[in-house]
């Protein structure tokens, strides 16, 4: 099943999360990149489509990592409480490259297809490994109940990172995640463990045969100079990559207007998404998400009337 798409009329505010005040657009607004508490996100699937409905996203992927759980919830409260969005079904699939992580977003996949299911169970067996040994390390350190704790924090979902990050600074061993990363999970620290992920073009390969596209995720992130960033991108690009984002909430225009030459250098389709985990300040559902001119956006053939059924994007282009 792909592509959950369900265009309904009216937001409803949820209980589930604290919202903001509500926005207006003219325009279909895009987000096409979403967590939810089935990864490391903070709200739950409907609590998040609740939340883009009230900012006026029109367009949402939900791109959970390496699961796609938490789609049937969110479509479910779509459908539900009569949202006016229409839900792309995604995932973001962390791959190894040349030593560096690289995650590459899945839009419109069939997340039934037995491609995309088998990487996603060998995706989910390394994330459970590498998560025990986090813990032992971390219990050697005198962390005790690491896992207990990531695992309450994670609500059910998989456990990553992240909510080992947020239960260290539960415990005051650090005042924000990006410390506990820095101190405990960063490589050469107690913590740390490497990643054993599939690589960019098996990554690729499941989106495709699922029929999705594969989206470069926030390109301007990884700690890679200007040259490594184009080999990357050469690299993507020439294993049947789709697209790269361009645009994302934090931002400078300058780096926007140079990811979007990339797009026009690289022969690739331009994506936005403000990858949103939780509510906090600096980053909201569908906040400064618009496209530099001159690069062609990724939902360019995409369906402009979405149908009440569950079909892939390159089922609904053909027909």
């Amino acid at each position: 099943m792909v592509n959950k798409t369900l265009l309904i009329n009216k937001p409803v505010l949820t209980d589930n999360a604290t919202l903001p005040d509500t926005v207006s657009t003219a325009f279909t607004l895009y987000d096409l990149h979403s967590h939810t508490t089935a990864s490391d996100g903070s709200l739950t699937p409907a609590a998040l489509v609740l939340r883009a409905a009230q900012m006026r996203v029109g367009v949402l992927a939900i791109t959970d990592h390496d699961t796609t759980a938490g789609l049937a919830e969110a479509a479910a409260t779509i459908e539900q409480e009569k949202l006016a969005l229409r839900l792309i079904s995604g995932v973001e699939i962390s791959t190894l490259w040349e030593n560096h992580e690289i995650h590459i977003v899945g839009l419109g996949i069939d997340e039934h297809h037995p491609s995309i299911c088998k990487l996603l169970r060998e995706q989910s067996d390394h994330r459970y490994t590498r998560a025990q040994e986090i813990s032992a390390r971390l219990a050697k350190s005198r962390i005790p109940d690491a896992w207990e704790g990531a695992n309450r924090l994670a609500q059910g979902g998989q456990v990553t990172r992240g909510h080992f990050a947020r239960y260290l600074v539960e415990l005051g061993l650090a005042s924000n995640v990006g410390q506990v990363f820095k101190k405990y999970l960063a490589k050469g620290k107690t913590g740390y463990v490497p990643a054993q992920w599939c690589t960019i073009e098996q990554a690729i390969d499941a989106i495709t045969q699922s029929g999705g596209q594969a989206v470069l995720a926030h390109p301007g992130r990884y700690d890679l100079t200007a040259k490594w960033l184009k080999r990357l991108l050469a690299h993507f690009s020439a294993q049947g990559g789709h697209a790269m984002e361009v645009a994302q909430c934090q931002q400078a225009p300058h780096e926007r207007a140079q990811l979007a030459q990339y797009a026009r250098d690289y022969n690739l389709l331009a994506s936005q998404g403000s990858d949103f985990h939780q509510p906090c300040s600096w980053i909201e559902l569908g906040r400064k998400l618009w496209l530099p001119a001159g690069v062609e956006p990724v939902w360019r053939d995409w369906p402009t009337e979405p149908a009440n059924t569950d079909r892939t994007l390159n089922d609904e282009v053909e027909s």
